[in-house]
């Protein structure tokens, strides 16, 4: 299991010529269909776990707490910090503990290549969207930049460190840190990621109550 460690930013026009610029290599472009599932009372979601499937593979997004120096405390705050749970029998372990009161017997559920374990658990799909992807890697720090656009019309850069689970996760902030100052970005408030965006626009409800457990 890893951690991902991210900071979003706004992309403009300058963006793919500063990437240029400061020796970012494209490592490619692609396409993804991403579907999002919960509870019909967000009970996955108000507990800041995040299940979806993408290419045909099940990932759980969990969050991840590091204690961090002051120093750092600007640069953690501006970004998150998730585990990513891959296999699907540990993913239903774990969304068996949150929705245990309306889960089947686990026993019960089918093979991994069977969805029908989602009506079992009564989840349904919340959020459906596709992105387009240009990825680029800075080899020296071991980050990756992707530039996303996403169907709704929103764009959104990400810088990326994945490391282990018990790993650095200092050291990701202070790569990523580094990074956005190569990339010129200011300001010190989080910039909102595709879901944040989705649901503002597709369903304010599950939007507002996720504010007020200031999630989002």
């Amino acid at each position: 299991m890893s951690v991902e460690v991210e900071r979003k930013f706004i992309c403009n026009a300058e963006t793919l010529k500063t990437l240029e610029e400061i020796g970012a290599a494209c490592v490619g472009q692609c396409q993804f269909q991403d579907q999002y599932f919960d509870s019909p009372s967000f009970d996955l979601t108000l507990r800041d776990l995040w299940l979806r499937k993408r290419k045909g593979c099940w990932e759980l997004k969990c969050p991840a707490t590091e204690e961090t120096s002051g120093e750092q405390s600007k640069a953690a705050a501006l970004c998150t910090r998730y585990k990513e749970i891959t296999n699907l029998p540990d993913i239903q372990l774990r969304v068996k503990e949150v929705l245990k009161d309306v889960c089947e017997d686990m026993t019960k559920c089918p093979t991994p290549g069977n969805d029908s374990w989602l009506s079992k658990f009564n989840l349904v799909c919340f959020a459906e969207f596709t992105t387009v992807r240009r990825s680029f890697l800075l080899e020296e720090e071991g980050v990756q930049i992707d530039l996303d656009q996403a169907d709704f019309g929103y764009h959104v850069g990400e810088i990326e460190v994945l490391v282990p689970e018990e790993g650095d996760v200092q050291s990701a902030l202070e790569k990523i840190e580094r990074t956005a100052q190569k990339l010129g970005l200011t300001g010190d408030q989080r910039v909102e990621g595709k879901m944040s965006v989705y649901l503002k626009r597709n369903n304010p409800e599950h939007y507002t109550k996720l504010l007020n457990k200031q999630i989002l």
